[in-house]
């Protein structure tokens, strides 16, 4: 088994990234980074290739050979909509998976394989914005339904979306949360703040890091697209197409945080 991540060096990209590491059904994993993974480096696996690659909107062919054989990828590359402009977050959160889902079909051609795309998005995406829908909100419903396009066109660009709640790193193996990024005194003293709320008082929409990173390497297996093809109700819906909207609560349930 052969995956792709991005966003390595983020809060949620270093979580897979641990993830994938400890899982015995990876046989390579392929990283594409503006800059070196430290995790990656420290771990010293030989089934890790990190493949410096500056502008996530184009695709060389070296890069995509990279990276032909592999079996899926969890794009966890994004940023928070108050750290850059607005424009500057839709290249990053639409622009760039996109591009990537584009340049990959012709491997798709090549090689006639199923291949798993898991696009982190969030709560608070939707396909009908209103008048005061965040940007990210807007911005990621709407890379949900033209990655759920590019599926309808086809079917082996098993595309799939997750949306987490609160992301909680805290209880995060200490480890791990050492290569996550700086989140600042502000973000890291709200985030101890929300958390017991979220744990204890409105766990539906609570998404610790360390399950959240397993089941997305999950996802980019293949391991639950039997379920996935069953969503409804609150864990999720599948769009025309097959395409799988993934709440947190299906998350919640087949990572066991949900008794």
């Amino acid at each position: 088994m052969h995956l792709i991540l991005t966003g390595a060096t983020g809060m949620v990209g270093t979580t897979v990234l641990d993830a994938m590491l400890k899982s015995t059904d990876i046989a390579k994993i392929s990283i594409l980074s503006r800059r070196p993974v430290q995790l990656a480096e420290n771990s010293k696996d030989p089934r890790v290739n990190v493949i410096i690659h500056k502008d996530f909107a184009s695709y060389s062919p070296e890069v995509l050979s990279n990276i032909q054989d592999a079996d899926g990828c969890v794009w966890a590359l994004g940023i928070s909509q108050t750290q850059v402009t607005k424009e500057d977050y839709i290249t990053i959160t639409k622009t760039y998976p996109l591009a990537f889902a584009s340049a990959f079909q012709p491997n798709l051609q090549a090689t006639s394989k199923p291949f798993n795309f898991v696009y982190v998005s969030g709560q608070g995406s939707t396909f009908q914005p209103g008048l005061f829908t965040p940007i990210f909100g807007k911005t990621k419903g709407e890379t949900e339904l033209a990655l759920a396009d590019i599926r309808k066109k086809n079917p082996l660009f098993q595309a799939s979306t997750v949306r987490p709640g609160f992301v909680d790193w805290i209880d995060q193996d200490k480890n791990v949360t050492g290569y996550m990024p700086a989140l600042g005194a502000l973000r890291t003293g709200l985030g101890h703040l929300l958390q017991p709320v979220f744990k204890l008082g409105i766990r539906g929409n609570w998404s610790p890091t360390e399950p959240l990173g397993g089941f997305l390497t999950g996802l980019a297996t293949g391991k639950w697209n039997g379920e996935l093809k069953m969503l409804k109700g609150d864990e999720g819906q599948v769009l025309e197409g097959g395409f799988p909207v993934v709440e947190n609560r299906f998350f919640r349930r087949v990572m066991g945080l949900d008794q």
